[in-house]
């Protein structure tokens, strides 16, 4: 097990190193993480883990993709896709174009979900979905819109329980273990690197989806994150967090409005 002094060293070498400040992540979790890959890899020394961090850019790519990897999966929490398909939906198709951010998108599950949503409700063609991640190989993987032919029973499972009502396997062809999603959902994204940590604001959005990632932040990132997504978001626009996460006790509270129980707040002003 690594040394909290030891996970200093290594906040402070890749802040020096390379310009990412892993310092507001919450230290147990970063600290569970670094400690696996240090074991899985087979290191014996921490002062070769920090030195092979240092000297080898792959290598320190390797650590952020192992620290920031999130699991995800397509209408998970089915009853949160309920809401956006019932009450969030219908509202944003008022607007003459929809733009969407999903913050943290990981391999991008939830953003084919949430296409399919807009594909369903007739509003596809009039919207853009702007998929993020600090993690460059995960987005090469979202890209591609190939997920595990093994999961589309559970997918399936979890659309029917969010209100869906075709059939899922026409949003998809099946070859061998895969499930390529059709080009008609995924020409409507925008893949790009982005940092919650470092970046600023890119556009103005009328849904933000930034789910299960904020667990990972400590306080003072969180409030950071909040106002990011505060100054990205229209008036009228929605936030989306996970089910762990909430915008109380940060600037952007007496802002918003909640949402019945889903984690999904209306942005008042």
């Amino acid at each position: 097990m690594i040394e909290d002094i030891e996970l200093e060293a290594l906040i402070n070498d890749v802040y020096e190193h390379y310009g990412f400040d892993f310092g507001s992540y919450s230290k147990a979790s970063l600290k569970r993480r670094v400690d696996r890959l240090y074991q899985m890899d087979g290191f014996s020394h921490f002062h070769e883990f920090l030195y092979r961090i240092r000297s080898d850019e792959n290598y320190y790519k390797r650590m952020v993709e192992e620290i920031t990897v999130n699991v995800t999966e397509m209408f998970r929490d089915p009853s949160f896709f309920s809401v956006l398909r019932k009450e969030v939906i219908p509202l944003l198709a008022t607007k003459p174009f929809i733009r969407v951010w999903h913050a943290g998108c990981s391999t991008g599950e939830e953003v084919f979900s949430m296409a399919i949503l807009l594909k369903e409700a007739g509003l596809l063609h009039k919207s853009l979905l702007y998929a993020t991640d600090i993690n460059a190989s995960v987005l090469e993987t979202a890209k591609k819109g190939v997920f595990p032919l093994r999961m589309m029973k559970q997918y399936s499972e979890n659309y029917l329980a969010s209100g869906g009502q075709e059939d899922f396997s026409s949003y998809y062809s099946a070859n061998f273990n895969i499930a390529k999603f059709d080009s008609d959902l995924s020409e409507k994204m925008v893949f790009s690197q982005h940092s919650l940590v470092s970046d600023n604001s890119f556009n103005e959005f009328d849904l933000i989806l930034c789910r299960n990632v904020l667990i990972y932040f400590d306080n003072n990132l969180q409030s950071r994150a909040i106002k990011l997504f505060d100054d990205s978001l229209a008036v009228l626009g929605y936030l989306a967090l996970g089910s762990k996460e909430t915008i109380k006790y940060t600037l952007g509270d007496s802002k918003f409005q909640q949402l019945r129980k889903e984690k999904i707040w209306k942005k008042t002003q």
